[in-house]
C-alpha cells in the first residue's frame, strides 16, 4: 500500500499559502495606510488580529514542504548526511533571499532607511534559521520525523517564555533578534515551533495513503479543536509554570491555539480543493507564487511608492486598495508561471488549463 504524492494532493498546501497571502495583503494594507483615528476600532482590530496568522503558516507550510523533500530523498536512496546537507543548503537559501531582500527595501528607501535595517531579522531569516536547526531530523526516517517534529515543535513552544526573561543585554544585539521572542521580530522562540510543527505534518501526510486522507483531514479538525479548546484554557488559568510570560508575545498556550486553528485551515483547504472547487483557483495561484507576492507587495505597501496615503485612510478606502494590490499580485503571478498570454485570458474571462502545484 503505496502513499500517494500527486499533484491532487498538493493543491490544497498552494491553496492555504495563498489564502495566507490573501490575509496578510489585507493586515499590511491596514497596518500602512490606516489612520490613527481608526486604529482603535473594530475593522482595524480584526485586521491585524487576523493578520497574525500568515507568518504561522507559511512557517509550517515551509516545514511540510521540508519534510516532503526528506522524505523524497530517502526514497531516492540519498544517505542521511546528503539529506541533512540538502536541507542545510535550503537554510543557505533562504538566508541569501532574507538579505536580498532587506538590500532592496534599504535601496528603494533611500536616505529615509537607516543601514541597520539591513540587519532586521524578518520572516526569511527566521525560516533559514528554523530550516538550518531542524536540518538533522533528514538523518530520520520519515516515520521518526512524524514523532520527533512534533516533539521539537512543543519544546521551542514550552521553551519561549524562558527565553524571553534571559538576560539578553549581556549578548550580542543580533543574536538576540534571532533568537527572542520580539514584537516587532520574528525570533526562533516561539516562530521555529511552527516549522517543526510542519515538519511532522508533512510526515504524516507522506505516510497516509491517498485512500485514507478524507479519515486524516477528520482526525486533524479533532486535534486542532482539542488544541485550540486546551490552549484557551491554559492560557486563561491563574497560575503558571513560568515566572513571566506575555499571552501575545510568547505564551505556548497560543503557539498551540495557532496550531490548531492551522489544522482547521488545512482540513478546510483540502476538502475545499478536492470536493468544493477542484478547478483552478485564483487563491492557490497566490500561492504558487507567495515569495514573490511577499517581496513586491512590502515593496509597494511599506515602501515610497504611496507615501501621501499613508496613515491618512479610512476603512472604505483601504478596503478598495486591498482588492486592488490583490488583483495586481494576482497579474503578477500569472505573468510569472503563465507569461502574457494567461493574463490576457484572464481578463477575456476565459477557461483555465490545470496547473499541478510545485
Amino acid at each position: 500500500m503505496a502513499s500517494s504524492f500527486s499533484a491532487e494532493r498538493l493543491r490544497y498546501i498552494d491553496w492555504l499559502r495563498g489564502f495566507a497571502a490573501v490575509i496578510m495583503l489585507q493586515g499590511h494594507t491596514f497596518h500602512s495606510f490606516a489612520k490613527p483615528e481608526i486604529r482603535d476600532g473594530g475593522p482595524y482590530v480584526l485586521s491585524q488580529f487576523v493578520g497574525g496568522m500568515p507568518p504561522a503558516i507559511f512557517l509550517f507550510l515551509l516545514g511540510v514542504t521540508l519534510a516532503f523533500r526528506m522524505d523524497g530523498g530517502q526514497r531516492r536512496g540519498a544517505g542521511a548526511w546528503e539529506r541533512v546537507s540538502a536541507a542545510l543548503r535550503r537554510a543557505g537559501y533562504l538566508l541569501s533571499l532574507a538579505f536580498l531582500f532587506r538590500l532592496q527595501l534599504w535601496a528603494f528607501a533611500g536616505a529615509s532607511s537607516p543601514w541597520t535595517d539591513l540587519l532586521r531579522v524578518d520572516i526569511l531569516n527566521c525560516m533559514a534559521l528554523a530550516v538550518a536547526a531542524f536540518s538533522t531530523l533528514g538523518a530520520f526516517t520519515t516515520a521518526e520525523r512524524a514523532r520527533l517534529g512534533a516533539l521539537l515543535g512543543l519544546s521551542v513552544a514550552a521553551a519561549a517564555p524562558v527565553a524571553s526573561q534571559l538576560h539578553w543585554h549581556a549578548a550580542p544585539a543580533m543574536l538576540q533578534h534571532y533568537l527572542a521572542p520580539d514584537a516587532l521580530e520574528f525570533g526562533f522562540f516561539p516562530w521555529a515551533a511552527f516549522l517543526a510543527f510542519g515538519v511532522s505534518a508533512g510526515s504524516i501526510l507522506r505516510l497516509v495513503p491517498e485512500e485514507q486522507m478524507d479519515r486524516l483531514m477528520q482526525w486533524g479538525t479533532l486535534l486542532g479543536g482539542g488544541l485550540i479548546v486546551g490552549g484557551r484554557f491554559f492560557g486563561d488559568i491563574p497560575y503558571s509554570l513560568y515566572p513571566a510570560s506575555n499571552f501575545w508575545l510568547d505564551s505556548p498556550a497560543l503557539t498551540l491555539i495557532k496550531l490548531g486553528i492551522l489544522l482547521w485551515m488545512l482540513a478546510f483547504a483540502y476538502l475545499w480543493t478536492r470536493y468544493a472547487a477542484p478547478g483552478w483557483s485564483w487563491v492557490a495561484q497566490l500561492g504558487a507564487t507567495s515569495l514573490l507576492v511577499y517581496w513586491v507587495h512590502v515593496e509597494l505597501v511599506y515602501g515610497r511608492w504611496f507615501d501621501q496615503w499613508k496613515d491618512s485612510m479610512d476603512v472604505a478606502p483601504i478596503l478598495a486598495f486591498t482588492v486592488l494590490l490583490t488583483l495586481a499580485m494576482l497579474g503578477l503571478s500569472l505573468i510569472r508561471t503563465r507569461g502574457p498570454e494567461a493574463l490576457r485570458a484572464l481578463f477575456a474571462w476565459a477557461p483555465w488549463p490545470e496547473r499541478s502545484a510545485e
